[in-house]
């Protein structure tokens, strides 16, 4: 059956069903191809709300944005603390206790605590990073107090008890237990253990190791708690619907008893300089793939690079289109995805490329990632320049859809300590990069030369095919980058 275009657009402004099987072109009219990629628009600025900050008395920062389209707020308390304050030998301290704020707090205990935040159907979370511990809420104007006095409880008077603690840490010990047989995370936990080394914070991972968990005591959690859950070590975000001398005012009255503490120094570990390029194995017998990580320590987030970094990256492995992913994905067939990064945190985090890849193509994957890492270091093509720089400037916004966006990203930048005015800088610095700049960053933080390379996967197979290659040396430890000792 077949109606014209004319017809059709009749029927549809009439609101009319269209028969099953209908065609709107003549039979064996051609498709229009769907080939070119669409223009991407030029950039606009962005407009980011002012950020006001205040200091409490008690020391407590707190940064405010107010918008007022929709009746909500979000606000995150972030504690300027992680895993990398845990002790030598308690290594998940800090992530156990934050997932410890949401099992009761105040007079309730995990069940009751849970069964009110669905009754005000809010959101209140608590985590830990390496860098920081973190307890977000997200509710309407309309349950914001009962919502905050949730927070402040979970904050300044959490439970802690012994049974929870005990469930929690066990239920750690399963899970870490499960990740060492996962292919991702041992590549993951060797690859952070080899680049840092294993006493230096960023050399593991925040969950800890079982031995070090099994450890953990109800006091080790309740004097981690005391020690960093501090007013004076805490900033807290507010966004939404409030005004300014509201939301001081709520904060305030939640947190405005929060007493001051001493806060130690942490131990200081110097990251290890940078050696010749070597290729670590790590066992996973008879596995499907092989989780590859590549890289080593990249730079902190207060580096003047940071804008020109973002580029590079981006164009590296940084989106889908980038070059890591079109080779490894598009045009080899070798994974499901490639990709880069940088995780730049107080200090040197890593740079890390990435992706699992069958296991019977390791050897030419690695071929490829070299090839991709060496060939950033040559000038960028004008055209690439442009579109990733347009890309980057176009999906910032994104990044401020709602006022739970904009507290996670002046969030990200507190325990860095980069100013929160840099939102507003984004887009001007991204558009004055240079093709110039691109390639100094690259040729500065990337040298094919240094490279840690760990691959998790059969290395019985694995290890003739890449020492064959002769890229570089090829040595086998354990899940925790530690050598093998055999009897």
């Amino acid at each position: 059956m077949h109606i014209s275009s004319q017809r059709l657009r009749r029927l549809a402004c009439a609101g009319a069903l269209l028969p099953l099987g209908i065609r709107t072109t003549p039979i064996g009219a051609q498709q229009p191809a769907s080939t070119t990629p669409p223009t991407l628009a030029a950039p606009t600025p962005l407009r980011i709300p002012a950020i006001t900050e205040r200091t409490l008395p008690n020391g407590l920062r707190v940064a405010i944005v107010e918008q007022h389209d929709v009746p909500v707020v979000d606000m995150v308390l972030v504690v300027r603390r992680g895993a990398e304050a845990d002790p030598p030998g308690r290594s998940g301290l800090a992530t156990l206790t934050a997932s410890l704020l949401s099992e009761g707090a105040g007079s309730r205990d995990a069940v009751a605590l849970a069964d009110h935040i669905g009754f005000l159907a809010i959101r209140l979370n608590a985590s830990a990073g390496l860098e920081q511990s973190t307890v977000s809420l997200h509710s309407t104007r309309a349950t914001l107090d009962s919502g905050l006095a949730l927070m402040a409880d979970m904050v300044l008077r959490p439970r802690l008890s012994d049974a929870d603690i005990t469930r929690l840490r066990s239920v750690r010990v399963t899970s870490l237990l499960q990740e060492s047989d996962r292919g991702p995370s041992m590549a993951d936990r060797a690859f952070a253990a080899l680049a840092y080394g294993p006493d230096h914070p960023y050399g593991r991972m925040p969950s800890g190791t079982r031995e070090d968990v099994e450890r953990i005591t109800a006091n080790d959690v309740r004097s981690f708690w005391r020690t960093w859950y501090r007013p004076n070590n805490a900033t807290l975000i507010i966004a939404g619907d409030l005004t300014v001398p509201e939301a001081l005012a709520k904060a305030t009255a939640a947190f405005g008893s929060w007493s001051r503490g001493t806060l130690p120094a942490i131990r200081s570990v110097t990251a290890p300089a940078a050696s010749p390029t070597t290729i670590t194995l790590i066992d996973k017998p008879r596995a499907a793939q092989s989780s590859f990580r590549i890289g080593g320590i990249g730079v902190a987030r207060n580096t003047p690079d940071y804008y020109a970094l973002q580029v590079m990256n981006t164009a590296l492995g940084g989106s889908f289109t980038s070059r890591l992913n079109q080779n490894l994905r598009e045009t080899k067939g070798y994974t499901y995805g490639a990709s880069s990064g940088f995780a730049m945190r107080r200090e040197a985090g890593p740079f890390t490329a990435r992706a699992e890849v069958v296991a019977a193509k390791t050897d030419s994957a690695l071929l490829e990632f070299l090839h991709e890492l060496t060939a950033i270091r040559t000038p960028m093509p004008a055209a690439e320049l442009t579109k990733t720089k347009t890309y980057l400037q176009l999906s910032y916004a994104e990044r401020f859809e709602t006022s739970g966006d904009l507290a996670r990203e002046i969030a990200a930048l507190v325990p860095v300590g980069i100013p929160l005015s840099s939102l507003r800088q984004y887009q001007s610095r991204m558009a004055a990069v240079t093709r110039r700049d691109v390639q100094r960053v690259a040729q500065r933080h990337l040298n094919p030369a240094s490279l840690v390379i760990v691959i998790a996967g059969d290395t019985t197979s694995l290890a003739p095919a890449l020492r064959a290659l002769n890229v570089a040396p090829v040595t086998a430890r354990d899940a925790r980058g530690r050598p093998i000792i055999t009897p």
